[in-house]
């Protein structure tokens, strides 16, 4: 991690009240599904953006999700808090993704993808990992908006955009131009935001999964297929989605019910 890139980490603003009780009642064993509900319900902003991602049709739902209680009955809450921490974190930060030739659109779109495609590939056979994995395919891109910032502030922008073209990886030329990657930096945002170790080791470990601790190498190695999947303009190709079915045989994923998520991505 460069100094110049931890100083602005540490320079962003705590997150609100909001995230702090939905992490209080997520991290609490004795908090029920009613808990993260009133809380939830307590910010009409929040329950609207939720309610928005819920609706989503990447997620194949046939019916309209009109309530908090609904979406948590649904999505479960490891998954609602995926939504949550989302809306919460993303205004956060002034989106500039110039550097990376998208707009912010183009980047919300591709988290969300990311999102939907790990959600509804985990609901019925890995649910118990989408309490890390939710929030984790939603925010695992955040830290581009720091290498955008470094970038822009370097003057580096034609070199990035060098970089890109030449390397075709993403990660690599962010390390060559900035000297970081976005999983190690949005990982050590999470950290600078006291989030638990769990999801801060599956983002950090995302691109490497073998480096993840035991408990969450599957996570990280689902986290890979996701990115891999959806690549930088939210757009899966038939290449993108050849290199994950790849990846998916190497970590001895569930294949079957990946191709059902590919249906509504």
């Amino acid at each position: 991690m460069t100094e110049e890139m931890l100083k602005k980490i540490k320079q962003l603003p705590p997150l609100p009240e909001s995230a702090m009780q939905i992490e209080a009642v997520y991290q609490d064993p004795d908090s029920t599904f009613n808990d993260m509900v009133k809380i939830l319900e307590k910010d009409p902003l929040l329950t609207a953006d939720i309610l928005k991602a819920a609706n989503s049709p990447l997620y194949g739902f046939s019916r309209e999700i009109n309530t908090i209680n609904q979406a948590v009955g649904l999505f479960g809450m490891g998954t609602v808090r995926g939504f949550a921490l989302a809306s919460i974190v993303k205004k956060s930060f002034t989106l500039d993704l110039s550097p990376y030739g998208i707009d912010s659109d183009i980047f919300s779109l591709m988290s969300k993808k990311q999102h939907a495609l790990t959600t509804s590939w985990c609901l019925k056979k890995e649910a118990k990992l989408l309490g890390i994995l939710s929030p984790a395919a939603f925010l695992v891109e955040i830290g581009k908006v720091l290498i955008a910032q470094q970038i822009i502030t370097d003057k580096t922008q034609q070199k990035f955009k060098d970089a890109l073209l030449n390397l075709e990886n993403v990660e690599a030329a962010e390390r060559e131009v900035a000297g970081v990657d976005t999983p190690e930096v949005s990982a050590t945002i999470f950290e600078h935001w006291r989030f638990e170790s769990g999801l801060i080791n599956t983002i950090r470990n995302c691109q490497n999964p073998e480096d993840a601790k035991e408990e969450f190498k599957r996570a990280a190695r689902i986290l890979h297929v996701a990115r891999t999947a959806v690549p930088l303009n939210g757009v899966l190709t038939d290449e993108s989605i050849t290199a994950a079915k790849e990846l998916i045989v190497k970590y001895d994923l569930d294949m079957e019910n990946f191709d059902k998520a590919l249906e509504s991505a």
